[in-house]
């Protein structure tokens, strides 16, 4: 089976509708989607509508904040999540907006299947942990998250592609040539950004999982049509737009 697996969407359209067109040609069987399918981008709904008909989905932090409260956002980031729970509650459109947060409600923390895990943040705590590619030199935490998984974990988050293994290095793509066998015994993939990609390259990221092999993918969007509709509305930082030109 071919899985693509996507993560941190952030309300981009234009990034989800080009990866989807990706996913297509590349003759995936099915999607997983790792969380944050809303946040900080000018279509939230729209992506939220794509999402929830994907065969998987987990809970990201925004989900969450979209739906409860933010907590420890950033001021951007807390601005752009309550204009995203307006657009949500659309009160013009009640059947559409109750059908959009019940999807929000039900998604899980995490998706077990045999030896593979699916979360946004960790294994350790779904929702918010982050995992930083300089978090090889904390052995300790590195240890502890890998003593809590089986196999292989999926995460997202971070927006910063790459993988973890036991011996504590974290491979960047671009240094196995975007495709990799998974190690024998454990390892813990960042499958990247879709919607907002934060390593330098501002081209969408995501992961084909043919076991045992996997493929990171970078794939070109309309950027510019993206960051105009994060300028027009005043209610997300212009800061928003400018970081997807850097990958930031």
């Amino acid at each position: 089976m071919r899985t693509a697996i996507v993560s941190d969407i952030h309300g981009n359209l234009e990034a989800l509708q080009s990866v989807l067109t990706d996913i297509e040609s590349q003759r995936c069987d099915r999607i997983v989607c790792l969380g944050d399918i809303v946040g900080y981008g000018a279509n939230p709904c729209e992506c939220l509508d794509i999402v929830s008909k994907f065969e998987q989905c987990v809970l990201g932090n925004h989900d969450y904040g979209a739906l409860i409260d933010p907590e420890g956002f950033s001021t951007a980031a807390e601005q752009a999540i309550f204009w995203t729970r307006k657009q949500l509650e659309n009160n013009t459109h009640l059947a559409e907006a109750q059908r959009r947060l019940e999807f929000l409600a039900r998604l899980p923390r995490t998706i077990s299947e045999e030896n593979v895990l699916f979360v946004h943040g960790s294994v350790r705590n779904p929702l918010n942990e982050y995992v930083f590619p300089e978090d090889v030199f904390n052995r300790r935490k590195m240890e502890k998250l890998f003593s809590m998984i089986q196999g292989y974990t999926f995460q997202g988050h971070t927006h910063a592609p790459g993988v973890f293994t036991t011996s504590m290095q974290f491979l960047r793509p671009d240094e196995f040539g975007y495709q990799l066998e998974l190690p024998n015994d454990k390892a813990m993939i960042n499958v990247g950004s879709v919607g907002q990609p934060r390593d330098g390259d501002w081209r969408s990221c995501y992961v084909i999982l043919e076991y045992p092999n996997i493929e990171f993918r970078r794939v070109e969007y309309d950027i510019d049509k993206t960051v105009n509709k994060i300028f027009a509305i005043p209610e997300l930082d212009n800061f928003l737009g400018e970081r997807l030109r850097e990958g930031r």
